[in-house]
């Protein structure tokens, strides 16, 4: 069964930075786009960027763009968030996912995802 695991989440202070990370099990990544979304407290979940399988080209929403790095590590089978000015409305659980369906950078739709990782809390406070 295809499995994501997220980790790397915490507790952070505005401008402080984190890593997360996506391991996946049962496939690899040359089969499967990843990609990271997020879903604050109250709101809809949003896809905030990706990395195709085909040839690790990237996309990032415009909220995070300059401050987030996606990038995979295919001899780990793992894809790293590095995200750094973090701000308060950052604050959210973020999700990585995999497509089979989608071969370019593309503002990710939940709907294009078929495997979930269960998510890691993101907070930036002071």
């Amino acid at each position: 069964q295809v499995q994501l695991v997220e980790s790397g989440g915490g507790l952070v202070h505005p401008g402080g930075s984190l890593t997360l990370s996506c391991a996946v099990s049962q496939f690899t990544l040359d089969d499967y786009t990843i990609g990271w979304f997020r879903q604050a407290p109250g709101k809809e979940r949003e896809g905030i960027s990706c990395i195709t399988n085909t040839d690790g080209s990237t996309y990032y929403v415009d909220s995070v763009k300059g401050r987030f790095t996606i990038s995979r590590d295919n001899a780990k089978n793992t894809v790293y968030l590095q995200m750094n000015s973090l701000k308060p409305e950052d604050t959210a659980v973020y999700y990585c996912a995999a497509s089979p369906w989608v071969v370019i950078p593309t503002k990710p739709l939940m709907s294009e995802y078929d495997r979930w990782g269960q998510g890691t809390q993101v907070t930036v406070s002071s």
